[in-house]
């Protein structure tokens, strides 16, 4: 019998919060009696409406929409790309008239997560959109999505199925990038107006079940403000990370193997899968150079921030008049493009392909064979060796693969040298421009060059706590272009 009361409670709960909703979207409609629509046309399917009209019916359709997203019906194609333009030409707002940049005009306090108060939630998620659109270069969006919309529509588009299909991954990339965008927009203003009418109402319930909707929409939508530093073409892909010892010999050597095992320490700490491609040890301590492949979505993405050369100084373990040195190391990061991507075609006459001994501490086996292959892509010099795999078909499959990387970032590089727009970003690794300082003597300290971010913690940056560097240059990369984004 208590279960059955229980249960016609929740009932008559649920009908409750419906009928709630019925009289916002009620107010919604009475807001057509404004006074600024009496002196328009009412629109019909035979008459036109003028502009500020379609606007304000817009924002009014934007927020009826968000209350019947189960039922609503959204164009599909081109169609859809056109009505994701307008959407985010036209600013989206709560039944009220209150947009995200009202939200932030208004300059309400930000407190903290475990502050109960809906404005503060509201500034933070008003913010995290503000932010999203600027990383994602919004204003630029709309209309490259109508373009692609445009050359998706022609018909002779797929007799070129490399261009076809670089347009429909961009074009597929945009939208979703702007339905998410106008997804949390939409959420915002529903759980204000929800607030709002749970007030007038009294309802307590209600407004504590929307205010706690707001609280989990800024928590998800800090995630998102992560995902827009990572909104390059290649991002998303997995990634090699090379390391090459620089002029010291020993001293560098060794500096060359710490920073390699930084980076295997921050891989694994990111859930990224780590494997040693090809290592080349010192003659007494150290590597020359090395080469790990990090599996994991975004690994690219991130890993991309660490290209340069990196600068130690430190007391000298190998000096016995103990000096102080400086020591410095190269590290180069390569995408793998997946299946989706154009590669560099291979030719297998253009292959030069070498086996030798491994070398290095190895059992039984692995020194007494020569399983190690090098590949020499013999029209650039470009070369690729592994030595690291149990057999000779195992270390020639890995090094093919890095080679192919390796022509990849070359393709890359030449198409990003014939558009200037991407000439300037391109930069040289080389011992004169280092990207970062680690000081372990006379002082202990950490410094990022190109942001002057610092840590006064070198041993944990060496054990891989490494974002705070990496997401501090990501965001600086994108605030170079500040004045063009919204």
């Amino acid at each position: 019998m208590s279960s059955f009361v229980l249960k016609r409670s929740r009932n008559n709960i649920s009908l409750h919060k419906f009928d709630l909703k019925i009289r916002l979207l009620t107010r919604l409609f009475s807001s057509f009696s404004e006074p600024h629509l009496h002196n328009s046309p009412i629109p019909t399917h035979n008459k036109s409406v003028s502009a500020s009209d379609s606007a304000f019916l817009a924002k009014k359709n934007n927020c009826f929409s968000s209350y019947f997203h189960g039922n609503w019906k959204m164009p599909c194609g081109s169609n859809f790309a056109r009505f994701l333009s307008s959407q985010a030409a036209v600013e989206a707002s709560t039944s009220d008239g209150l947009t995200v940049e009202g939200i932030i005009a208004n300059n309400w306090v930000i407190y903290d997560e475990n502050e109960s108060d809906w404005k503060s939630h509201a500034a933070a998620i008003a913010q995290s959109i503000h932010l999203i659109k600027k990383r994602l270069r919004w204003r630029k969006l709309i209309p490259r999505l109508e373009i692609l919309s445009e050359q998706l529509n022609k018909a002779d588009l797929w007799d070129d199925p490399a261009r076809a299909g670089k347009i429909s991954r961009e074009h597929g990339s945009i939208m979703v990038k702007m339905k998410e965008v106008n997804a949390f927009e939409q959420e915002l203003f529903e759980h204000i107006d929800m607030i709002k009418l749970a007030r007038e109402e009294n309802d307590a319930e209600l407004e504590s079940e929307s205010l706690q909707a707001l609280l989990t929409l800024r928590r998800n939508i800090k995630e998102k403000e992560l995902e827009a530093l990572l909104a390059g073409e290649h991002d998303s892909c997995s990634c090699f990370i090379e390391v090459q010892a620089g002029a010291g010999g020993t001293e560098s050597m060794d500096w060359a193997s710490m920073v390699m095992q930084m980076y295997v320490k921050w891989a694994e700490g990111r859930g990224f899968g780590v494997t040693v491609v090809d290592e080349m040890p010192g003659e007494l301590a150290g590597i020359k150079r090395a080469t790990i492949k990090v599996d994991g979505e975004y690994a690219f993405g991130y890993a991309k921030a660490e290209v340069g050369s990196h600068r130690l100084v430190r007391i000298s373990p190998f000096d016995s008049n103990k000096r102080r040195h400086t020591s410095f190391a190269s590290v180069a990061v390569i995408p793998i493009l997946g299946d989706g991507f154009s590669h560099f075609q291979i030719n297998e006459s253009d292959l030069r392909i070498e086996r030798f001994r491994a070398g290095g501490a190895g059992g039984q086996h692995v020194n007494t064979t020569e399983s190690a292959v090098r590949i020499t892509h013999i029209p650039t010099g470009i070369t690729a060796s592994c030595q690291n795999e149990r057999s000779q078909h195992q270390n020639k499959a890995s090094a093919m693969a890095v080679l192919q990387s390796r022509l990849d970032q070359l393709e890359m590089e030449r198409q990003a040298q014939i558009n200037a727009e991407h000439t300037q970003s391109l930069t040289d690794i080389n011992f004169g421009s280092q990207i970062r300082s680690y000081v372990l003597h006379p002082y202990r300290m950490v410094k990022d060059h190109r942001t002057d971010y610092e840590v006064s913690d070198p041993d944990s940056v060496l054990q891989g706590d490494l974002d705070g560097f990496i997401l501090s240059y990501l965001s600086a990369s994108l605030d170079k272009n500040e004045d063009e984004d919204p």
